[in-house]
């Protein structure tokens, strides 16, 4: 380790803003972007190498690094704005606690990621790790509207708008969104918000997988409002059978009125979740991500999912997987090993199908990439993406895996 570091960062920073890990990595904390800025500048001027934290809650801070660089620091939920339903926060404030600060204006932030409630903003939006709710309100994207980010060598830039009639340079704000640090820091995010539900209400059906993904096609088919509807094997909902969940949000008549199509769809029973239970039931799921050592994500057509699924438990198992009925969104948890995820990526490439390492350590996130060799061409392109951002090469991550990451 260079000793220049943990000097140079008190310069900087002042005391209370350094720290060590538990390997003894300096640790940056800084408070604001202009000194997370300062930190990258000196960083790219002795050529240290940075890895990029948030809470630790989802991806292991267990990457090499000359230095760690935490946004815990900026914690600040800085601007809200009831009556556009928008709001501005920093990249380090939990999501918890934004949830928290949004309702006491009435707002609602339609995001339910994996992992914690205490996972940073920031590191949902660079992970891209959409929970359930995408079913009816999107993937991560579409709840932004703009970013700043610090870039591998200490600039500052500002991608879209902070309003939602401003979408100029949207598209380089979704190089962000999703970019596993890859292409900067995200330091403070402009969210596009929504007013928060009067009635939310939870159903479950039980039974067989099969069963259940054609009710969930029904469902979808007869274009039934939910805002999630979620399959989960029974070892990730704690049950004997699989579980097909639905939410519907909403003014009180509009559930009611839901709830009531739901019903008569799918030919399958349902029961109601007590509405002091379904926080908790949510929460279960979303924490059930974190029951293996890595987790990933396949995209595929709401048409292919049970061939998806079918691949999932022949390649690994069928443990902890939950799936967008609606979406095609499936998310499998579990041990593997390198070669197991690079066939498995193999052969769900040539469906048309990516396959996203979202969470693993260090080692395996090294070996084959958050992305891997989805399409032919497309390694350069990021790889080029990546100089733009990060000239010197200072930000450690696993975007490309072994192949392309120096």
């Amino acid at each position: 380790m260079n000793e220049d570091v943990f000097p140079r960062l008190r310069a900087l920073l002042g005391t209370s803003g350094v720290e060590r890990d538990g390997q003894g990595v300096p640790r940056a904390v800084p408070d604001s972007e202009d000194a997370l800025s300062l930190v990258c500048q000196t960083a790219n001027a002795h050529k240290w190498k940075i890895r990029v934290e948030g809470r630790g809650s989802w991806l292991a801070t267990d990457a090499p690094a000359d230095l760690a660089l935490c946004t815990r620091g900026l914690d600040q939920v800085i601007v809200t704005k009831p009556a556009d339903l928008v709001a501005t926060a920093q990249a380090g404030v939990p999501i918890d606690v934004l949830r928290r600060q949004l309702a006491e204006h009435g707002m609602w932030l339609a995001l339910d990621p994996p992992g914690r409630p205490d996972r940073t903003i920031g590191s949902v939006l660079a992970t891209g790790t959409a929970g359930p709710l995408r079913h009816g309100f999107g993937p991560v994207r579409d709840h932004v509207l703009g970013c700043s980010v610090a870039t591998g060598d200490g600039r500052l830039i500002t991608a879209g708008g902070q309003v939602v009639k401003n979408v100029a340079g949207y598209d380089l704000a979704k190089l962000h969104i999703g970019g596993f640090g890859g292409f900067g820091i995200i330091t403070q995010v402009h969210l596009r918000l929504r007013a928060l539900p009067r009635a939310d209400v939870t159903l479950i059906a039980r039974g067989g997988r099969d069963p259940l993904t054609a009710a969930g096609r029904a469902i979808v088919a007869a274009q039934v409002g939910a805002a999630a509807l979620e399959l989960f094997s029974p070892a990730l909902a704690a049950d004997s059978q699989w579980v097909l969940a639905a939410r519907l949000v909403g003014s009180e008549a509009s559930v009611q009125a839901e709830t009531r199509r739901l019903q008569t769809e799918g030919r399958v029973m349902w029961e109601t979740v007590p509405v002091e239970r379904s926080g908790s039931f949510w929460g279960m799921a979303a924490r059930a991500a974190l029951g293996g050592t890595m987790t990933i994500r396949l995209g595929a057509l709401v048409d292919g999912l049970d061939e998806i699924l079918d691949l999932v438990a022949e390649r690994l198992d069928e443990g902890l997987i939950s799936a967008g009925v609606g979406s095609g969104a499936v998310r499998w948890s579990g041990e593997a090993d390198p070669e197991r995820l690079r066939t498995l990526r193999r052969i769900a490439a040539a469906r048309e199908v990516p396959v996203t390492l979202e969470r693993a350590p260090w080692w395996l996130r090294r070996q084959v990439g958050h992305f891997g060799a989805y399409r032919e061409g497309v390694g350069p392109l990021v790889e080029s993406l990546r100089r733009t951002f990060d000239p010197g090469g200072r930000l450690v991550t696993g975007v490309s895996g072994a192949a392309g990451d120096g």
